[in-house]
């Protein structure tokens, strides 16, 4: 009862602010963060009644599954804009800026971050600066996607934005694996190859090799189903068995072996797109089926982000020249790298915008730190500056990057079209004939 009762609250509480939004000119994905901090346990939970808000972390914590759930949906989205005649255009400038963008982020928040160790060595230590700048390259999928469904975003700058976007997960795995293998080495003296090299590189083929087969296994089944409800139950099955699977760990000679859940369900819409003749049909009905649990998804988000992080001023400190020298990352990264390719003029101007959002790679690979032994209280720090900088991200992210497009002409100034306007509309054009 209690969880049935924390996700529909979750998801009027959205629902009801989204509307709020909407009169702001604010993405939807904004007003679920909002929805997810007021009825987090820092505003309306901190009141201690029974059936308002979430009252600990974990009580959403409990509700982890739907946000894997929700994640592996978002990722097979992403995968289903890998389509090859689309590649063929625009594959190698994507692999180009994706690439780029991610180095050149780490590198430049890596010597802020050193710089700024320098100063207060007391407080932010080398190993801590080292795996910060490896965490600014990840850039939030969710969150980007949201905003260009809700806005029908389409253009040269959607284009490559998704496939960029897609690419940093697996960029941002093997820049965490080495800078957090570097860290480590530093804190107890002793280097190791094997998880610095060897393990990311694993984890990304496997990862890929997973999902290629599981979509070569969803293509074959989906031929065996006629009925449109049949298809889009097969679906959701194989998108959810994908997503069990992919949490599998297991290790071989003291290799330990894991998978991206994200990179398993974009290889597995990759390879469905591109078999299965129906694929953008069943996808519409896939995101129509997915959008409540999207909303959930994003309030359950806001809910636990730590806002008792803005009681530490160092913490703020160190925040704000993270979140300033990633942002410079991003967007000069992105413009080179962009220019390099000879992109078009509004992708060159307008894309690193649109890679600020940040969240749950970011977060993952904080917990990670945080759960080792060997950087110790360096591990708390660097959660606490990911925390912060998601918080801010996460509530500015999605509106710069709706102005980025709309500026780019991606998305069309009048906004969207209200469902019910358009169904009058079309009774009324009944009428007439």
């Amino acid at each position: 009862m209690q969880a049935l009762l924390s996700i529909s609250i979750a998801l009027l509480a959205g629902l009801l602010l989204s509307r709020l939004a909407k009169l702001a000119k604010l993405p939807a994905v904004t007003a679920y963060l909002v929805a997810g901090i007021l009825i987090g346990p820092y505003c309306l939970g901190a009141l201690g009644i029974s059936g308002v808000g979430f009252h600990s972390m974990h009580e959403i914590e409990a509700l982890s599954l739907l946000s894997d759930v929700a994640l592996g949906f978002i990722a097979f989205s992403i995968g289903n804009e890998f389509r090859l005649a689309q590649l063929k255009k625009i594959g190698k400038q994507a692999t180009i800026v994706g690439i780029f963008q991610a180095v050149v982020t780490t590198i430049i928040v890596d010597i802020a971050l050193i710089v700024l160790h320098l100063i207060i060595p007391d407080v932010l230590s080398l190993e801590a600066a080292i795996v910060l700048g490896a965490i600014a390259s990840a850039t939030a999928p969710a969150a980007t996607l949201m905003v260009v469904k809700q806005y029908k975003a389409k253009g040269p700058v959607t284009d490559i934005l998704l496939p960029v976007v897609a690419l940093d997960d697996a960029v941002g795995l093997v820049l965490f694996a080495i800078s957090f293998g570097v860290a480590k080495a530093l804190k107890v003296g002793a280097l190791n190859p094997i998880a610095i090299i060897v393990e990311p590189l694993l984890e990304i083929v496997c990862s890929l090799g997973l999902g290629a087969a599981m979509g070569y296994l969803f293509s074959l089944c989906e031929r065996f189903f006629h009925s449109r409800s049949k298809r889009l139950s097969v679906s959701i099955a194989f998108v959810f068995l994908t997503i069990a699977l992919s949490m599998l760990k297991f290790n071989i000679g003291g290799v330990h072996i894991g998978f991206s859940s994200l990179l398993v369900c974009m290889m597995l819409g990759t390879i469905f797109c591109n078999i299965c003749d129906f694929s953008e049909e069943l996808m519409d009905r896939v995101d129509r089926w997915t959008a409540p649990l999207f909303v959930i998804f994003f309030v359950l988000s806001g809910a636990e982000l730590e806002l008792s992080v803005f009681a530490n001023g160092m913490i703020i400190l160190i925040g704000v020249v993270y979140i300033l020298s990633r942002s410079a990352g991003k967007y000069s990264g992105a413009y080179l790298s962009s220019k390099m390719a000879k992109c078009d003029d509004n992708i060159v101007k307008y894309l690193g915008i649109t890679l600020l959002p940040q969240a749950g790679v970011a977060l993952g690979m904080a917990n990670m730190v945080m759960s080792s032994p060997e950087l110790g209280a360096d591990g708390l720090i660097i959660a606490n500056i990911t925390l912060f900088a998601v918080l801010i991200y996460e509530l500015v992210g999605p509106m710069l990057t709706k102005i980025a497009l709309l500026k780019a002409g991606d998305i069309n100034p009048e906004g969207k079209t209200s469902a019910r306007h358009e169904h009058a509309k079309k009774k009324a054009m009944e009428k007439q004939a």
